[in-house]
């Protein structure tokens, strides 16, 4: 018999979450001994704090992570299966203003023991979870960010201070460097596309100074601030 995984959808006030749970659920839920596979976590601040939630709730050794800005692709399939116990799996998620594709905000395949028990200080979730990463060249979804002003400044600002500042495991300089030219040049006739630029650029100069306290990215509050200046 195949695996079948837990799906949770974390949302932290996003302005699209409740149409994206919407969908997810009439479109992928079953029920089964432990209840709906298609479970939430909403508003638990702090992206660690919320995966561990999220962990805390799966009742499968691996679960689904689906960010409460993403609209599932109508071909994906939560079908994927390992026999690992400590793979980080992400599949590529589409941005809506200058169509890069990559690992952003891409749907998310964790280890249930190793995401309950992660350290929490680090500026990259992902990451932190296990030294095994597998990306899986499959869109799974658009990461639907530019609802509003903040949200598309913050999300494209967080993004590209991890690129600036090259902590995440694994990059590849020249692909991340490109990643960085797009994020901070196209898509300005897009909806919100001047707030994704500007989110970029003053990310890519804060991921570059070396002064910098990148665990500030997960500090919501911080990140409210920082564009009300």
């Amino acid at each position: 018999m195949q695996k079948v995984y837990d799906i949770v959808f974390i949302s932290y006030f996003e302005p699209n979450a409740e149409q994206n749970f919407d969908d997810l659920y009439n479109r992928f839920n079953t029920v089964g001994v432990f209840g709906d596979r298609v479970k939430r976590i909403t508003n638990v601040k702090g992206i660690h704090n919320a995966h561990i939630a999220a962990a805390t709730l799966a009742t499968t050794n691996y679960f689904y992570v689906v960010d409460g800005d993403a609209k599932v692709a109508q071909g994906f399939k939560f079908a994927h299966t390992t026999e690992e116990e400590d793979i980080v799996h992400v599949w590529h998620g589409c941005n809506p203003i200058n169509d890069l594709s990559y690992g952003y905000g891409g749907v998310k395949l964790l280890p249930t023991t190793l995401t309950r028990n992660m350290t929490t200080t680090t500026n990259d979730m992902t990451t932190s979870i296990s030294s095994k990463f597998n990306v899986i060249n499959t869109v799974s979804n658009i990461t639907a960010f530019n609802t509003d002003p903040f949200s598309t400044w913050r999300s494209a600002f967080r993004e590209c201070v991890k690129l600036a500042s090259k902590t995440i495991k694994g990059q590849v300089d020249d692909e991340t460097n490109e990643r960085l030219r797009i994020w901070t040049t196209v898509g300005k006739d897009k909806p919100f596309g001047e707030y994704c630029i500007n989110g970029a650029r003053a990310g890519m100069e804060f991921g570059l100074s070396n002064s910098s306290d990148l665990n500030l990215i997960n500090n919501f509050d911080w990140l409210k601030e920082q564009f009300n200046d």
